[in-house]
């Protein structure tokens, strides 16, 4: 069995030439290899293509190689949870590309598989797909996805034997075993390394003929930015939000596996109990999503899609980014509860792109909408400025194309019947006037 050189990451970030494509794994800082990053700042490696979910946080990870002025361009699915990024773009100081999160695990997967290419029903009909070849397959719109191989993958591993075997822990894992696979030259950052034969070879997840180099770095909460701590994740809540929260749940049934976006949504996970039989799916690679711990942070907890310590219940699951949104692509998501901007009577959803502000930020929200097979929408009746949400053709950017099931206001419940918008429901305390001036969309009256 061959042995892995282990290296220091002064030396790891040698390695690093200017101009080089690096995968960078992690959700959030979850799982990145935050040490080799900050040994990358310290050189005067320049015009690097970062690829990954995030830039990291302000001065940490890859945000501090974006400060440094390290970074030519960036690939990836969620740079607005990095205020510093947000600035660089509007700027022109880097180049960004936006791709769906389940677009981004797969083209890595793809190029670690020898692959060029494929198509996908997400992001069909949207911004994201504009510039890029389409494909009619069995009456379905597919976009075609190139693969992305880097020069460099810097992954993070929690045990790594000296043969290069690596094991990912929790919600660690993300875009790490994919990134594995997808890159000429793969450097693994891990929080313990041990001799051959120390791991059982059932729970390895990366083989060793994918690694080249490994470096042994300790990670402390210091290293997980707002994920240190549960503290960092307080939810809006009011007594609007938490009805939408109620009723959405009741359109959810026994043995339903689903997703929860951010913002309301999430507000859903407080109302389940174990008599509703429920199964919560994270995005970044979880199943079986428990309420959020009363303290700690990631070091002891995984985390969910918005970055934030859960728990897991008996009989979770973790798994990578890839498997994740194949599942969600593959219709095993039997319900996604999302917020949204607009909807319109065309059943469309706009939910990922706010006027005014730069196109950085779609996370897995199209996937999602496109591959879940129910999609119940949660959101205010109206801006702040009275502008209705129901609208009769969405203004704003599309995340997907009639997917649309449920919409659920702080005013009403609507139903796509036989393809027509039809309110079916008046929430407590709202009356028909007060929708129908909050509504533009024509709608059908079942009440």
């Amino acid at each position: 069995m061959k042995q892995v050189e282990i290296i220091s990451a002064e030396d790891a970030a040698k390695l690093v030439k200017n101009g080089d494509t690096i995968l960078v794994g992690g959700f959030g800082m979850t799982g990145n290899p935050t040490k080799l990053l900050h040994a990358i700042a310290e050189t005067d490696v320049k015009d690097l293509t970062y690829v990954a979910n995030n830039v990291g946080e302000p001065g940490l990870g890859g945000g501090r190689m974006l400060r440094k002025g390290q970074l030519k361009k960036a690939i990836g699915s969620f740079f607005t949870s990095n205020p510093e990024a947000v600035a660089a773009a509007q700027s022109g100081e880097i180049e960004f590309e936006l791709l769906p999160q389940g677009s981004l695990a797969e083209a890595m997967r793809a190029a670690g598989a020898g692959i060029g290419g494929f198509y996908t029903p997400t992001s069909a009909g949207t911004e994201l797909a504009k510039d890029k070849e389409t494909k009619t397959i069995n009456g379905k719109e597919y976009v075609l996805q190139e693969a992305i191989r880097g020069n460099v993958a810097l992954i993070r591993a929690w045990k790594a034997d000296t043969a290069g075997n690596l094991v990912y822990r929790m919600t660690e894992n993300n875009f790490n075993k994919a990134m594995a696979t997808a890159a000429d030259l793969v450097i693994v950052e891990a929080q313990e390394i041990v001799p051959i034969g120390e791991l059982d070879p059932d729970t390895i997840h990366t083989p060793g003929n994918y690694v080249d180099y490994l470096v042994e770095s300790v990670i402390t909460a210091e290293d997980l930015g707002s994920s240190a701590s549960i503290k960092g994740g307080a939810k809006k809540v009011s007594e609007a939000r938490l009805n939408m929260a109620k009723r959405a749940l009741a359109e959810l049934n026994k043995g339903d596996v689903v997703n929860l976006g951010v913002g309301i949504p999430t507000l859903v996970a407080d109302f389940i109990t174990p008599e509703h039989g429920i199964i919560l799916h994270s995005e970044n690679g979880m199943l079986g999503v428990g309420p959020a711990p009363e303290e700690g942070g990631a070091m002891d907890f995984p985390v969910n899609a918005s970055k934030i310590p859960v728990t897991a219940l008996p009989g979770t699951s973790y798994f990578d980014s890839s498997d994740s949104f194949a599942m969600i692509r593959g219709g095993h998501i039997d319900a996604a509860v999302m917020g949204g901007l607009q909807v319109d009577e065309g059943a469309n959803l706009a939910n990922w792109a706010v006027p005014g502000k730069p196109l950085l930020g779609v996370g897995g929200a199209m996937d999602l909408a496109s591959g879940a097979k129910k999609l119940i929408i949660t959101m205010t009746h109206t801006s702040r400025d009275g502008t209705p949400k129901i609208v009769p053709s969405c203004t704003l950017p599309l995340t997907t194309k009639g997917a649309v099931d449920v919409i659920i206001t702080d005013l009403a419940v609507f139903r796509f019947v036989d393809g027509k918008l039809t309110l079916t429901e008046l929430l407590p305390g709202a009356t028909l006037e007060q929708v129908e001036a909050g509504t533009s969309a024509a709608f059908v009256n079942a009440l």
